[in-house]
């Protein structure tokens, strides 16, 4: 995959050993916890593992997956966002997930506006996605400037708790 880039971002594959210590700051960040859940991560070695299991199948499988965000200006690794096959819906979802540190900067939003240009160019995909915590009022509210509509609450699969559904028009219903 070549990496996409937006006016301060770059966004790429992840990489086990490359991105182990990235990817357990993140999934341990108390942003992550609360909005997207505890992936029972506690060091390196099982940082590695969780992209080896999580992350680097869905490149193979279909041909994209969740990227490391880097920011252009220094190389900062800010958080990671990307395209996910979920169980329950038809077609891709978008996710993303920046450190706390990081918040509140338009990081999230213009990762997702170039996950979801990728998508619809490069991939060619129509249907799109997004799912959100019922209290992550950012990330609706960046779901919804991508043009995605609120499909009201959801119980997809292996989610505990439900999620707010948001989904490009025309995009079938789940």
């Amino acid at each position: 995959m070549h990496p996409i880039e937006s006016e301060r971002l770059r966004l790429r594959a992840i990489e086990p050993d490359r991105d182990a210590a990235h990817t357990l700051a993140l999934l341990n960040d108390p942003g992550f916890l609360r909005f997207i859940g505890d992936r029972n991560v506690r060091d390196e070695a099982q940082a590695r593992d969780y992209i080896a299991t999580r992350i680097l199948p869905g490149y193979a499988l279909n041909g994209f997956g969740m990227y490391a965000i880097e920011r252009l200006s220094d190389g900062a690794w800010l958080g990671n966002a990307g395209l996910v096959r979920r169980e329950g819906l038809p077609a891709p979802d978008i996710g993303y997930a920046v450190l706390s540190r990081y918040a509140g900067q338009g990081y999230a939003g213009e990762a997702a506006r170039a996950v979801f240009a990728h998508a619809r160019g490069t991939l060619g995909l129509q249907d799109l996605y997004g799912i959100t915590d019922l209290d992550n009022i950012a990330s609706a509210r960046i779901l919804r400037a991508l043009g995605l509509q609120d499909r009201g609450v959801i119980q997809l699969p292996g989610i505990d708790s439900p999620s707010r559904l948001f989904a490009t028009p025309g995009a079938a219903k789940v």
